[in-house]
């Protein structure tokens, strides 16, 4: 497991979940991506390029670098051959969740209170499906929001319940782009500060003539961030997304002679 992630991190249940084959996509990566150190955060599955599946991963605290698409690439791959959820040849994408993120989690509401966000429930409240307002924090498992449309004789304070929520995303706003920003600047000083710790450390364990030295261990420097990877498809990264990593992944067991793409044959019985 990642260094500090704690085991609730991880475990903090995804109340939006998936459905359909995007449910027996996130059924396998999941426990693929915890034994890494990563939340699965959304699985799409799309037409796109003949047959895309999209898995969104984090960390626990929000980040996902190309080096961690990567990793969450070579990973799932192999478990995905053995289950085989999909009947069709598809290509298989990486990603951050994006600036324009899905919520999923009662954690992600309370990260980004006071964001603008978009909200359509599964289950009808107050005889409304859709909303959109102001993101103000969490009661329980209920997201607080302050509607922008509502009226002079209507309270602009909700709270949806997170398990009757259907899909929930931030809206891209100058706001959250600057905020997105900031926090990318944070964790690269935090990066350079972790390296510049490891060669302090380093020239600590000098020692004067006379003095018993003293075996240090040899300091653990973070992965630099590099350019982004070259795609296998030409079609455009997803909006919003700044890391992503993708593969192409052929059916399993077409028969001899089939077209790429085609459905595998059932077996007769």
């Amino acid at each position: 497991m990642t260094d500090g992630v704690t085991p609730s991190d991880l475990d903090e249940p995804r109340l939006i979940a998936d459905k359909g084959v995007a449910a027996r996509v996130g059924a396998i990566v999941e426990p693929v991506l915890r034994d890494l150190g990563y939340r699965l955060v959304r699985v799409r599955v799309t037409a796109q390029n003949g047959c895309t599946v999209q898995i969104m991963a984090e960390r626990p605290d929000g980040t996902m670098s190309v080096d961690d698409c990567e990793a969450v690439s070579r990973a799932a791959s192999p478990a995905l051959d053995v289950d085989d959820p999909v009947d069709r040849a598809y290509h298989l994408e990486v990603s951050s969740p994006g600036i324009d993120r899905p919520l999923v989690r009662v954690s992600d509401f309370a990260r980004w209170a006071g964001h603008e966000a978009k909200v359509e429930m599964a289950v009808p409240q107050a005889g409304r499906k859709r909303f959109r307002g102001i993101v103000t924090g969490v009661e329980g498992e209920g997201a607080v929001l302050t509607r922008r449309d509502a009226a002079a004789d209507e309270d602009p304070r909700v709270v949806l319940p997170i398990r009757d929520i259907a899909e929930a995303r931030l809206v891209l706003t100058e706001a959250l782009i600057r905020e997105s920003l900031r926090r990318g600047k944070a964790e690269l000083r935090a990066l350079e500060d972790g390296v510049v710790g490891a060669e302090d450390d380093e020239d600590s364990g000098e020692t004067e003539a006379g003095d018993t030295p003293v075996p240090t261990p040899a300091p653990v420097r973070p992965p630099k961030p590099h350019p982004k990877p070259q795609r296998k498809t030409q079609a455009p990264a997803p909006r919003g997304r700044k890391d992503a990593k993708t593969v192409s992944r052929p059916a399993q067991g077409p028969r001899s002679g089939a077209a790429p793409g085609a459905r595998k044959p059932k077996p007769k019985h």
